[in-house]
């Protein structure tokens, strides 16, 4: 049993040499034919007739000699249409390389969250996947997005965005109004159009481990727990124990711009202190949490692993 298992899979490999050297020849023949001679072209598709045959199941005692015969022959007369295996890994990587660009610039791209502004939501070490093409197509290195009114933005996601204020930094932050709304706070209920968001207070000890900057250290912080509901979309927001209570006038938000907010509502700098985001400055939605380390599970989050982003 194991000696016919070991002749298939040797066969299967031959088969699929087999292959490859038939397309690298007829490649050649078709590319070059016209830098070699009659005698030349004759014998290496003498050689790929013969290896093409012997593919057959019914040939495979001659398969490996014409692996060989054919190998010989663009050895001879096809040196210069050869790829060296330095060619081939190099040729490789460099493909490799332009899909992962392709992907990082159009279609998703990693992030990490590096404050506590939307934290419970997301936390300090969370590293995230961005869907970048849901708001439309940004060309690279610019400001420039087509496709932005197929799919707009929608009150209660959470976004990437470049903070406007310094266009070298990326923000996340969560939308609560998007264009034409009226957006306010009043002792820390928001309204939206006039109408208070549905939120409601959860019991228990709320706390959470938050990484300091300016002791680089993490501490623990206390605070008051509510679910707020928008569009369907519910999540949970936070604010300081006994903390100050907050408001903010009455804003239209302007066409093409959202307005946003943290979910860590008394520790976020966010469209209350520096204004709307433009439409062109959204860089996608955030989608999952891949990766999660941090305090206070320490080394590895694994309950935060692959959770989708709400």
């Amino acid at each position: 049993m194991f000696e016919a298992y070991q002749t298939w899979r040797k066969r299967r490999r031959a088969l699929k040499e087999a292959r490859l050297l038939l397309r690298e020849a007829r490649r050649g023949l078709r590319k070059y034919a016209h830098r070699i001679t009659e005698k030349g072209a004759v014998a290496v598709r003498e050689a790929v007739g013969q290896l093409d045959g012997a593919a057959n199941d019914k040939h495979w005692d001659d398969l490996p000699g014409a692996l060989n015969a054919l190998d010989r022959a663009l050895d001879d007369y096809l040196p210069f249409a050869r790829k060296s295996t330095v060619r081939e890994y190099t040729e490789s990587i460099a493909v490799a390389v332009l899909i992962a660009l392709f992907l990082r610039a159009f279609v998703v791209e990693a992030f990490k969250i590096p404050s506590g502004s939307m934290i419970p939501t997301l936390q300090v070490g969370d590293h995230i996947f961005v869907n970048k093409f849901i708001y439309g197509i940004r060309v690279p290195w610019t400001n420039i997005k087509f496709g932005m009114t197929y799919r707009k933005p929608r009150r209660g996601e959470v976004i990437v965005f470049i903070y406007p204020k310094e266009p070298d930094k990326d923000f996340i932050k969560r939308i609560v109004a998007v264009e034409g709304d009226t957006v306010e706070v009043r002792d820390n209920q928001l309204y939206v159009n006039d109408q208070a968001v549905s939120r409601h207070h959860v019991d228990g000890d709320c706390k959470y481990e938050d990484y300091k900057e300016e002791t680089a250290k993490w501490e623990e912080d206390r605070c008051e727990e509510w679910t707020e509901a928008v569009e369907g979309n519910e999540y949970t927001t936070i604010y300081d124990r006994n903390g100050q209570v907050h408001s903010y006038k009455a804003q239209l938000v302007p066409p093409n711009s959202v307005f946003v907010m943290g979910d860590n509502r008394d520790n976020s700098h966010d469209s209350r202190f520096w204004g709307f985001v433009p439409f062109e400055l959204i860089k996608g939605k955030a989608m999952v949490i891949w990766w999660s380390s941090g305090e206070p599970e320490g080394w590895i989050r694994i309950a935060r692993m692959f959770k989708l982003i709400h």
